[in-house]
């Protein structure tokens, strides 16, 4: 099987080489740009949590006034940031390539899950008296996730080579995938390949550990972080994970 891996801009995608088997050519784009997308908007609600980390983990406060509502509108602001695309006006644009239809109908899908998880969250959230709450990016991220997946025939998931949550252990194929990306350098890239025959689109969109994460994942390693696991020893820089998109090609 071949890999290749695919450098991304606003609005265009160039794959390194091109390869499209048997299927279409522009099937095979939209998808992938779908599935670009995708991993698009749940790594921007993975910043928005991070970004209101502090207003989430403090114990002085009762209400944060981070609601759903709150939240959904911080998400399309970064989303646009990172991408150029403005999804409240999907319905009122015509189709470009930059936004194909399968990502018209799933992005607000995965805006609906993320907001629903911040809902359900809101009693840990605005309690008083405790600090750390355990709800983080990757809390965050993974429960998105799986609600979307749920809700529809796209499979979204996080993964990494050695994750806390026994639900973001990765197949066969992520692993395989995780292991290449952790020899490459980090950089603005995703992995995209055809799988089961050609009936299958998988993208894989790796995530970098920052500064605000290496508190709970940093160094010393073994040491125990404040969530009551031991530390990888990571470094800034360093591969995280990867978020992992599976599409059906040919019907649901």
């Amino acid at each position: 099987m071949k890999r290749w891996l695919l450098l991304t801009g606003w609005f265009m995608v160039f794959a390194l080489p091109v390869a499209w088997g048997s299927l279409p050519e522009q099937i095979r784009a939209e998808a992938e740009e779908t599935a670009r997308l995708l991993a698009k908007l749940l790594q921007s609600g993975r910043l928005v949590i991070e970004h209101n980390q502090a207003l989430i983990d403090d114990p002085h406060r009762g209400d944060k006034g981070f609601t759903p509502e709150v939240f959904e509108r911080q998400l399309r602001e970064e989303f646009r940031r990172r991408t150029g695309i403005d999804l409240s006006t999907l319905s009122q644009t015509s189709t470009t390539f930059a936004v194909p239809p399968l990502a018209r109908e799933l992005l607000p899908a995965l805006i609906d899950a993320s907001r629903d998880v911040v809902r359900d969250a809101q009693v840990v959230i605005n309690q008083r008296g405790i600090g750390y709450k355990n709800f983080i990016p990757a809390t965050y991220g993974s429960q998105a996730a799986a609600r979307f997946s749920k809700r529809s025939h796209v499979q979204l998931k996080q993964t990494t080579l050695e994750p806390r949550n026994p639900k973001n252990e990765p197949d066969d194929y992520e692993r395989s995938v995780l292991q290449w990306l952790a020899g490459r350098p980090n950089g603005e890239a995703y992995v995209s390949e055809l799988t089961d025959a050609g009936k299958t689109l998988r993208v894989m969109m790796p995530i970098y550990y920052v500064r605000e994460c290496l508190a709970c994942h940093g160094e010393p390693k073994g040491e125990w972080d404040i969530s009551g696991y031991p530390k990888e020893g990571a470094k800034e820089g360093d591969l995280a994970g990867a978020i992992s998109v599976r599409i059906p090609l040919g019907g649901r």
